[in-house]
């Protein structure tokens, strides 16, 4: 007998009839002996609907009572799964992130898990029951009710599974798995058996939109087993996502080709090449919330160098203004910026022990004609700007390179 976290996603309950599914599923798993905690997001399309309202009432609602709005789609699922399991002779009982006590800081709309009072839950499961706990939201210390963030139905999932030392967590999701790439556009790609928290962590920060982000990091602190399932198949093993000391895991080099299309380049052109000048030149960018990824500065040419770096399309046009101003203030030689790039990048912990990777994925890129802007590594991932219209060219090519369409060894 196992102690299961179970994570539903807004499409896995997106319908009454989505989620009988889930409530059958879950019933199956107490059948077979398991202790089960099932957490659920809002209704497919929900959340969105809620967010149009607010702002058809105030244009940019306050966030305080965006969340006391927000959160409600999320009791609406948990007492229907609820009810669908009782239907089925399930015991149940549903949970919001307050009555839980998941206990968050009190940045709305974003907030962070500081703490999760399991003690009820543990005695409702004691006695039988399946816990079905809202996802995506919290309270503060003073009882403020708050939300994760979009995607934090993953997070509270994760969390529940850590704080209740659960044997694994499952995220049924609309894939079966972790992918190799995104079969839309490589349609050659194969899931994979087992992916490390390693990778799984650059793929989710890289563009891979299976995971939520902050999801991945949780479970790799705490060590909590994590599954990705699809709720419309059955039988299925998923997506492991492991250490990479496990015994079992696949001896592949190159794990994923992840993208990201949301990307924009800016640079600064014969900025003065002297102490302090990155810190005056992203110093504003941070102060103004915006999140640079890959940053690159030139060789100094007669004491000048070009700066350049990446954030995400949405910021491009409020970081193009802020740095008009610095450029006024350094005295560069103008501003220039480009929002029609893209991000690929070649994930895997094979790297660390596996030479001319990089070249590999160079020459390539290099054969197709595609250029590359921007160069950015760490021990597990090689990850390159090009123009956006050579995006999924990149990836197939690199896809096929690498051989990811063969099962490992």
């Amino acid at each position: 007998m196992a102690l299961i976290v179970q994570k539903y996603g807004g499409t896995s309950v997106g319908s009454p009839e989505r989620i009988k599914h889930v409530a059958q599923r879950v019933a199956r798993f107490v059948a077979e002996g398991h202790k089960v905690v099932v957490v659920v997001s809002a209704m497919s399309g929900e959340t969105n609907r809620l967010l149009a309202l607010a702002r058809e009432v105030a244009p940019s609602p306050d966030p305080r009572e965006l969340d006391v709005m927000v959160s409600t789609g999320e009791q609406v699922t948990i007492a229907l799964v609820s009810m669908a399991l009782m239907q089925l002779g399930v015991k149940a009982r549903s949970y919001t992130g307050g009555q839980v006590r998941i206990l968050t800081d009190s940045a709305f709309t974003k907030a962070r898990i500081t703490n999760i009072d399991d003690a009820n839950i543990r005695g409702d499961l004691d006695a039988g029951f399946v816990v079905v706990v809202a996802g995506f939201q919290g309270v503060d210390e003073q009882g403020n009710i708050t939300t994760l963030g979009r995607g934090g139905s993953d997070t509270t999932g994760v969390a529940l599974a850590a704080a209740l030392a659960a044997d694994e967590c499952q995220i049924y999701t609309d894939v079966d798995g972790v992918y190799t790439t995104d079969p839309r556009i490589v349609p050659e790609a194969r899931r994979l058996r087992t992916v490390t928290f390693e990778e799984m962590l650059e793929m989710a920060s890289l563009g891979s939109k299976v995971l939520q982000i902050r999801s991945v990091e949780f479970a790799g602190k705490y060590k909590v087993r994590l599954r990705v399932l699809s709720s419309f198949e059955e039988g299925g093993e998923g997506t492991l996502i492991t250490f990479e000391e496990d015994a079992n895991m696949e001896k592949a080099v190159i794990s994923g080709i992840a993208f990201n299309r949301d990307e924009a380049k800016i640079t600064l052109l014969g900025v003065p090449d002297r102490p302090g000048i990155a810190y005056q030149i992203l110093g504003p960018i941070g102060d103004a919330n915006i999140d640079v990824d890959m940053i690159v500065q030139n060789v100094s040419h007669d004491g000048l160098t070009d700066f350049s770096f990446t954030v995400h399309r949405n910021d491009y046009q409020k970081a193009m203004q802020i740095l008009k101003s610095v450029d006024a203030h350094i005295k560069s030689r103008g501003v220039v910026g480009d929002d029609k790039i893209a991000k690929v990048s070649v994930v895997g912990v094979g790297m660390r022990s596996h030479a001319g990777i990089a070249s590999t994925a160079f020459r390539t890129l290099a054969e197709e004609g595609i250029n590359i802007q921007m160069i950015s590594t760490s021990e597990i991932k090689i990850s390159i700007v090009i123009d956006e219209k050579y995006m999924e060219l990149a990836v197939r090519v690199l896809h096929r390179s690498f051989q990811l369409d063969q099962p490992s060894a």
